[in-house]
């Protein structure tokens, strides 16, 4: 099967930010299954990320504020070659504060051999105080314009649902010409402990992930697919076979798996493929691609 041009094996791919720090860690989930792995969000200079706790484990799912920690592009050209022993395609998610910013690290990162670029748009701009791409659509379609004018790989655009229209930022990102898009990223959420009254997390609030978004995942699929021509792909929530169906039906042509990882191991890849096999069998459907958008109407 094809996504946006590049092949997978199967409709699974590994999520930014999880085990995607390293090369070794992205060929070792491509020889546990995956179709395609993503990289950490990669920016231009070294980040530390904000200080601990910045993770909460709930029973539906994680809360996180990581803060975008990475070493910098720079730094992360080795890694790459390493992430292509896979045999799988090697996507690498870049951010930055400017629509520059993203084409510099995404050309960087197509030169060190990715097969594609996922945009992550929920960050700030530094050039419109307060406003952040992933909200705003003509900064979305600043970005992707600016990174397809400087790369020849797929660009994908990762859209977040903090939004009032995400449908209306999706038209912004295949106006500019995204050849795909991934949807969605972390509910902006959190955590209060009520025995000490104050947030568990440092910074207040963080990015909810795992089951407890995957209804809200879907429904961007849904709306996005029935409205865009450009392959989408789905991401929140997926443990298992019968949630990437779910995503698959609603008009996705891959999903990634992030969360799902912490809670059901390196292995989820591989399980959930051969789970989407299985419910395939029992259902008649004769291919993955009779799957995508079956429920589109």
């Amino acid at each position: 099967m094809k996504v946006c041009s590049m092949k997978l094996r199967n409709p699974t791919m590994l999520a930014s930010g999880i085990l995607g720090s390293t090369g070794a860690s992205l060929k070792r989930v491509a020889e546990r299954g995956a179709g395609a792995v993503v990289t950490k969000s990669i920016g231009m200079e070294p980040r530390e990320g904000h200080k601990n706790p910045s993770v909460v484990e709930l029973e539906n799912g994680l809360l996180n504020s990581i803060g975008l920690a990475n070493p910098g592009y720079k730094a992360f050209e080795e890694e790459i070659p390493v992430a292509k022993k896979g045999n799988v395609p090697v996507i690498a998610s870049v951010f930055g504060s400017s629509a520059g910013e993203f084409a510099e690290v995404a050309k960087a990162m197509e030169s060190y051999g990715c097969d594609a670029v996922e945009l992550n748009l929920s960050c700030p701009n530094v050039e419109k105080a307060g406003a952040f791409f992933g909200k705003d659509a003509e900064l979305s379609y600043a970005v992707v314009k600016a990174v397809k004018k400087a790369v020849g790989i797929p660009v994908i655009a990762k859209l977040t649902a903090n939004v009032g229209d995400i449908v209306e930022i999706a038209k912004a990102c295949e106006e500019a010409g995204c050849d795909a898009i991934t949807a969605i990223n972390t509910l902006r959420a959190m955590k209060i402990d009520i025995r000490a009254a104050k947030p568990i997390l440092s910074t207040k609030f963080g990015g909810l992930s795992g089951t407890a978004i995957k209804p809200v995942a879907v429904r961007c699929v849904y709306e996005i697919a029935s409205e865009c021509s450009v392959d989408v792909i789905g991401c929140g929530g997926v443990m298992t076979g019968e949630d990437a169906v779910e995503f698959l039906m609603a008009g996705a042509k891959a999903v990634q798996i992030g969360t799902g990882v912490h809670f059901r191991g390196i292995s989820i890849f591989d399980k959930v493929a051969k789970e989407i096999e299985e419910f395939m069998l029992k259902n008649g459907y004769g291919s993955v691609e009779e799957l995508i958008g079956a429920a589109l109407g």
